[in-house]
């Protein structure tokens, strides 16, 4: 049976080749996108994700639209140099045909998993305030979520967002460390791994020669995104993010994994931080936390190469 999966998402080029990436993917059954700021705020990355589920042939996938701010602040704002202003490198899609369920992102996490106790794993690849906001409604669906892989974080290496920070985690650092601090299984695939996972120019080049919409969609989008990578980064080509966490949930064998308890730090210059508890001696901040499954190496070649399969198999 495919493993049921909701994708939180603020789209994004990444997340693009992550939505795309899990709906070629028979392993896995897409029940439905939850948006949410970061890339682009709330209500472009709902648009987004609509137009995304059409190009992909499957409109009958719901989005429902999540929260406009972190928990406790007002949102930052979205990041065009990276995504363009579009969030879909500044290529002028037409407005969806669709329209968003009229019910929040968490209201529509708990009615999910409350319906399928055990069946469903949260993909949150942005900030965590719908993941948040859906614990603090029913905080029993701890209990009942499969597990929460998401791409986010940073445990041994620097962040992209800040020196210290992720910029999925620094976007909403309080909503991060509820997360972290839930009795679930969360798996953290961060910049320790993304920073490892390189698609290089032919890797790109390839994509427009698949023959469908989903990768042709990538081919138009990409050129943008990695440009700012190419510019900011000592690298050929961009770093995949959003699709490596996809991978982990398709193929765990790529990844290597350490199990420590996670505390997000929220003040001053470490705002943002993921920072494990790696030592023998746990930290009274630390203890009664639960274990994190945090990634820590991965075959970057191959997982470029299961994305690329999948979508040329589309």
């Amino acid at each position: 049976m495919p493993r049921k999966i909701i994708i939180d998402t603020d789209p994004g080029v990444d997340d693009t080749m992550a939505i795309f990436f899990a709906l070629c993917s028979p392993e896995l059954d897409v029940i439905g996108l939850t948006t949410i700021f970061g890339n682009v705020d709330t209500e472009l990355a709902t648009m987004n994700a609509l137009r995304l589920l059409e190009i992909a042939g499957r409109p009958d996938i719901p989005v429902a639209p999540g929260a406009l701010n972190p928990l406790t602040k007002d949102f930052e704002g979205p990041v065009p140099f990276v995504h363009g202003a579009d969030g879909q490198g500044d290529i002028d899609l037409p407005e969806p045909a669709g329209a968003p369920l009229d019910i929040s992102a968490a209201q529509f996490i708990v009615e999910q998993v409350s319906a399928n106790p055990g069946e469903i794993t949260l993909a949150p690849v942005g900030p965590l305030t719908n993941i948040a906001l859906a614990l603090r409604l029913e905080p029993r669906i701890a209990d009942w979520v499969d597990e929460v892989v998401l791409m986010g974080g940073n445990a041994l290496v620097p962040g992209n967002a800040s020196p210290a920070a992720e910029a999925n985690i620094r976007n909403d650092p309080e909503a991060a460390d509820l997360v972290f601090g839930a009795d679930w299984q969360v798996t953290m695939v961060g910049l320790d791994v993304t920073l490892r996972v390189r698609m290089s120019p032919d890797d790109i080049a390839d994509y427009a020669t698949h023959g469908n919409p989903m990768s042709e969609h990538i081919s138009r989008v990409l050129p943008h995104y990695r440009n700012y990578f190419e510019s900011n980064y000592d690298v050929e080509g961009i770093f995949v993010h959003d699709s490596s966490a996809i991978a982990y949930l398709i193929a765990p064998e790529l990844f290597q994994t350490r199990r420590w308890p996670i505390r997000v730090g929220t003040q001053g210059l470490g705002r943002g931080k993921t920072w494990p508890a790696t030592g023998g001696h746990i930290l009274p901040a630390w203890e009664n936390r639960p274990l994190v499954n945090v990634c820590v190496g991965v075959d970057g070649e191959r997982l470029v190469a299961l994305e690329a399969e999948r979508l040329r198999e589309a």
